[in-house]
């Protein structure tokens, strides 16, 4: 799922910059466009966990809890962690002509 978020995410600034906006707004853009698909997968994987959690006796109850552990720390570093990490980057080479995604 962590994987699926960062596609998802170079995909819609790959969109954002097709569309001929700059590399700063395509990158604002594209992570505002993968935020709900992003969220609404990983919500539904959240629901099915809390199904397991609800239902299940023992190791699938343990399952359940470390999916959803795992979902949200995902989540959290597909959203905040890597935005900040391109920011960064994006800032420290002054102004983007161009990017290479």
């Amino acid at each position: 799922m962590a994987v699926d978020a960062n596609v998802l995410i170079f995909e819609r600034i790959r969109e954002e910059l097709r569309l001929g906006k700059t590399p700063l707004a395509a990158i604002d853009g594209g992570y505002d466009k993968a935020l709900s698909t992003i969220i609404d997968a990983n919500v539904t994987t959240l629901i099915a966990a809390i199904v397991l959690f609800q239902f299940g006796s023992g190791p699938v109850k343990g399952f359940a809890v470390t999916l959803s552990v795992g979902i949200l720390a995902s989540m959290f570093t597909a959203i905040m962690f890597t935005r900040a990490v391109v920011a960064l980057a994006v800032s420290r080479r002054g102004r983007v002509e161009s990017l290479s995604i």
